[in-house]
């Protein structure tokens, strides 16, 4: 086994240089459909696992947390060599988690590959998370290909025949495409997957078998005989002549694309520099000999070596001593090692030239989504996650002598995953941290333990909500502490689909001024209200509508500090603010700069922002989840009792067989607990999953209660604030 992994390193440095003999890929699925089984089958064929732990070993699951858990929490890399027809080739694979609170990781590995095997169970179907990640993948210009796993259960379980096989799996074709047209419309002809042309295979990856129809006419073997070789437990047999690896790295080869093509079609999507700019002509031809652009999508704590930055190389050749600028910082890194990985190891190598995927250290000031390059360049497009952190916990450290460390341990957890917050409570002291879910936290909390050997005692789970208003508020006046500078605001609801195209990152500050205004123009914005817009903050505008007053501009980013620290939190219950449209109607300022400086400016903007929020139907709204339960037709009602005990509204239910698809939504508040009550009702006989669904404001009848609730929680007066509170 050593003999051949040395062999399969040296193989990798050599292609490694060869950009249209790369394939860069992501494996992504729902929970539990077999990505991780799938890899390793992939690897057993590329000869680093042995072939009879294939299915079984799960290689790239070697987090202790995951093999407890049996699920994927960390998207893992691996390169490996595969030979088809006769050339060999290298494909650099990223395992990504199925599980929704991990989603991050999915959306981060997807800007790191050019394609993605979807991967979905045969008897489950696509299911909510398939769709997710499929989105995540479509988004970033990453080319799929289908993979139907676990055929087997179709005809051992189902005991379905031929015809209504074939009839099911061409079901879940036609799902997956009919994703890729509504999500890719203009990819659709060129993209979208077929069994006739072998885009799609069929295979157990637990059996190590797989077949495709070109496949078929190679090696004689049709359903006819897998069905023949399930039913008489043959399964072995299947696997010596249709082996997984080589069907679906064949399907890999055929239909993913290479470096040098893939990155032509990416880099305008996922860059917005200048394409005809030097560094713009080195990514979009994947040219070694060019200045360095490398995005960081994942970084880890290795004990020996400190932080590893991992992330894909678009132009230039990077080895040991380079300087490289970090965006974001005015930081230059010096990279110390670079390497490859190997599933849970890496291997130091001397350079790796664009097109791969990398692993370096040195890089300190690096965090997730930063872009480091050899010269100053534009960076790329901030990777936008799907889900918002909707679960707080808070923590402390069980030692007070741990306190500093923990500080540390804190900064470095959310460096390593971008999803998760960090936030200091001013008025309790307590660490907050808020995540996807409350899986993702309990893992959060127990690596901090585990890896970082602080001990710490947390709360239970705290729902985020967010503050927003309903209606207009009149001008209100702001003083600053001097009396000497006046600001008169007014707040209103942000126009929806404007709130919606900066989540979906199509608005920024970053913009072409014309650009930003003419988007802001046809998300329904007012065209004065656009031509003032002069900051964008966590879904909130602030505009400045005065006209001609004197030293207003050097005094702006003060102006938009205040803005921004009550967007953090809000009047209400300190929430954070989402949908708000602040406008600044006039300002009176004092000449001279020693009376208008942070301490005057600053509480004069808060002051009025806050009480101008309280003037315009403030109302909290409360995080949501839909939820997907596949349930037996008899245990149905159980499942039903559950999710409308907790707030839940039915949005659709299905029957398939003797299965009931129910489709449902409910706040993120009421299911803590819901596994197990889900369980109980249903005997364990129900598979459920979640995906988030925004915020909706909390019921009327309920609002005061909850605002209640969080200000006792955060130490806060129990009274609900009056505009006057906050005006001098």
């Amino acid at each position: 086994m050593a003999r051949a992994r040395k062999e399969t390193i040296e193989k990798i440095k050599e292609l490694m240089y060869k950009p249209e003999k790369i394939r860069n890929m992501g494996i992504v699925a729902h929970i539990d459909h077999g990505k991780t089984t799938l890899t390793d089958n992939l690897l057993a064929g590329a000869g680093m696992i042995s072939k009879e732990l294939a299915g079984k070993q799960l290689f790239m699951d070697y987090d202790e947390e995951e093999q407890a858990r049996g699920i994927t929490i960390n998207a893992a890399s691996v390169s490996m060599v595969h030979e088809y027809e006769g050339e060999e080739y290298l494909i650099n694979l990223i395992d990504t988690p199925g599980h929704v609170d991990f989603g991050g990781d999915v959306t981060r590995a997807m800007r790191a590959v050019d394609g993605a095997i979807v991967v979905v169970d045969a008897v489950e179907g696509v299911m909510p998370q398939t769709e997710t990640v499929l989105r995540q993948a479509l988004k970033e210009r990453v080319r799929p290909v289908l993979f139907i796993n676990k055929v087997d259960r179709l005809i051992n379980e189902l005991k379905v025949d031929p015809q209504t096989m074939q009839i099911k799996l061409g079901k879940v074709i036609d799902q997956v495409n009919k994703l890729i047209k509504n999500m890719a419309p203009d990819k659709y002809q060129e993209w979208k997957v077929s069994a006739s042309d072998g885009s799609v295979s069929f295979g157990s990856a637990l059996y190590n078998w797989a077949i495709s129809v070109p496949y078929m006419k190679k090696s004689g073997v049709g359903f006819k005989e897998v069905i023949e070789c399930c039913k008489s437990d043959n399964v072995k047999e299947l696997a010596e002549k249709c082996p997984l690896h080589e069907v679906v790295n064949d399907m890999v080869v055929r239909f993913l694309p290479n470096p040098l093509d893939a990155q032509k079609e990416r880099i305008p999507v996922i860059w917005k520099g200048d394409i005809n700019s030097e560094i713009g002509q080195a990514m979009l031809n994947c040219e070694p000999n060019a200045p360095i652009a490398l995005m960081i999508t994942d970084i880890q704590v290795d004990p020996h070596a400190g932080e590893v930055a991992s992330g894909r190389l678009f132009s230039g050749t990077i080895e040991k001593g380079v300087d490289l600028h970090i965006s974001g910082t005015h930081k230059v890194d010096r990279v110390q090692q670079v390497s490859i990985y190997m599933g849970p190891e890496r291997v130091d190598v001397e350079r790796v030239p664009a097109g791969n995927i990398v692993a370096v250290t040195g890089l300190k000031d690096a965090i997730v989504g930063t872009t480091a390059s050899s010269i100053p360049m534009t960076p790329f497009e901030e990777i936008r996650h799907y889900s918002e952190p909707v679960v707080t916990v808070a923590i402390e450290a069980k030692n007070m002598k741990d306190l500093p460390k923990l500080i540390e341990v804190l900064r470095q957890t959310s460096k390593e995953d971008p999803t998760l917050r960090v936030t200091i409570n001013e008025e309790t002291g307590e660490h907050l941290l808020a995540g996807m879910g409350e899986l993702h936290l309990e893992v959060v909390c127990h690596k901090i333990e585990r890896d970082k050997g602080v001990e710490i005692t947390t709360s239970p789970p705290i729902v985020v909500y967010r503050e927003t208003v309903l209606g207009k508020s009149d001008v209100v006046e702001g003083k600053s502490p001097n009396k000497h500078n006046r600001f008169y605001i007014m707040v209103e609801p942000l126009e929806p689909k404007v709130l919606e195209m900066i989540k979906d990152g199509e608005i920024t500050m970053k913009m072409n001024e014309l650009d930003r205004r003419n988007k802001l123009i046809e998300g329904g914005m007012d065209k004065e209200d656009a031509k003032g817009v002069t900051h964008i903050y966590e879904g909130n505008v602030f505009v400045d509508v005065t006209k001609g007053i004197q030293h207003l501009r050097e005094t702006m980013e003060l102006i938009h500090q205040g803005f921004e620290e009550v967007m953090r939190a809000g009047p209400l219950a300190r929430e954070p603010v989402q949908g708000v449209k602040v406008k600044l109607v006039d300002a009176k300022l004092h000449e001279d700069a020693v009376h208008r400086g942070p301490a005057q400016v600053i509480p004069a903007v808060r002051s009025a922002i806050h009480a101008a929020i309280l003037k315009a139907s403030p109302t909290l709204l409360e995080p949501m989840q839909k939820v997907f339960i596949h349930v037996p037709q008899e245990h149905m009602s159980g499942a039903l009792r559950e999710v409308q005990g907790r707030r839940g509204i039915i949005l659709s239910m299905e029957q398939e067989g003797d299965i009931t698809i129910i489709e449902a939504k409910a706040p993120v508040a009421e299911l803590f607990g819901f596994a197990g009550a889900l369980r109980s009702a249903t005997e364990g006989r129900a598979i459920w999953s979640t995906e988030f669904a925004g915020f909706e404001p909390v019921p009327t009848g309920m609002l005061e209660d909850v605002i209640r609730g969080i200000r006792e929680r955060k130490g806060l007066k129990l009274e609900v604030p009056k505009p006057e509170d906050f005006l001098s």
